[in-house]
């Protein structure tokens, strides 16, 4: 039987996992579902989302996907467990890095920043309790930066100056690890990276989470092919226009993608 990943997020954030899946397995064929018409995903209610998280999997599956990837923390919070319900195909979900962030932490004070709809949700409460130990995890909400990343603008002043702003308290208390809870922050690494001080590590869970499709692959018998490498299939829910004149910007800006081709009309 063909096998196909389809992977969903709120827009273009998931498309860091996209790009993981596709290093490590260039041939298995990818669709990538784009839910522009309902971002931001972290101001809506848990049960809106757990909606829209459905359809969007319906879709996917209808489009031949045999696998589900959940490409987005809050739709992971917010409906994981119903997806895993209603599907019989196998669905991955995202889950904030809290677990390697305070493993590899020295200093034992880590920062895990996220939307609003991940911080208020009850999974990464449970992930912290049960994975911080003796370690200082801040979670810290950041509104409007997925937005800007929606928007292509990943290396602005404006966005380095949100990322500044929210870091300069834990920098100062001693975090060492920074763990990112949204895939639109992913693109947000080089930033990060060069405002950081030396030392403090930044960690995302695209390519932990690539690495677990690939396994649930095997783990249910669906054999992943070789061959040529695929072009990512996109589809939006939204403006097909302005989804393909984001991936330019991020492309223009440096953002690590996979080759990409977006399909019209789209979902």
């Amino acid at each position: 039987m063909p096998v196909r990943a389809g992977i969903f997020d709120s827009g273009v954030g998931g498309l860091t996992v996209a790009d993981a899946l596709h290093r490590l397995a260039p041939a298995l064929p990818i669709s990538y579902l784009a839910d522009t018409a309902f971002f931001p995903y972290g101001n809506r209610s848990a049960e809106e989302v757990s909606d829209r998280a459905v359809v969007l999997a319906r879709m996917l599956v209808d489009g031949g996907a045999t696998v589900i990837v959940v490409a987005c923390n809050t739709a992971s919070s917010a409906a994981l467990e119903r997806l895993r319900a209603e599907f019989t195909v196998p669905v991955v979900g995202m889950e904030p890095p809290v677990k390697p962030a305070v493993e590899r932490s020295r200093s034992r004070t880590v920062a895990v920043l996220a939307t609003t709809g991940t911080v208020s949700g009850a999974r990464l409460a449970r992930l912290t309790e049960r994975h911080s130990g003796d370690a200082t995890v801040t979670t810290i909400a950041m509104p409007g930066l997925a937005d800007l990343v929606e928007a292509g603008e990943i290396a602005s002043e404006r966005v380095r100056g949100m990322l500044s702003d929210a870091l300069r308290g834990p920098v100062a208390g001693g975090v060492d690890e920074v763990a990112l809870g949204c895939t639109h922050y992913g693109f947000l690494r080089p930033a990060l990276v060069s405002l950081l001080p030396a030392g403090v590590e930044v960690i995302d869970a695209a390519e932990p989470v690539a690495r677990r499709v690939l396994a649930v692959m095997a783990e249910s018998g669906q054999h992943v092919p070789s061959g040529p490498a695929q072009e990512v299939l996109c589809y939006a829910t939204g403006d097909a226009d302005s989804f393909e004149a984001t991936i330019r910007r991020l492309r223009d800006a440096g953002a690590a993608l996979p080759p990409l081709r977006v399909l019209r009309p789209v979902a």
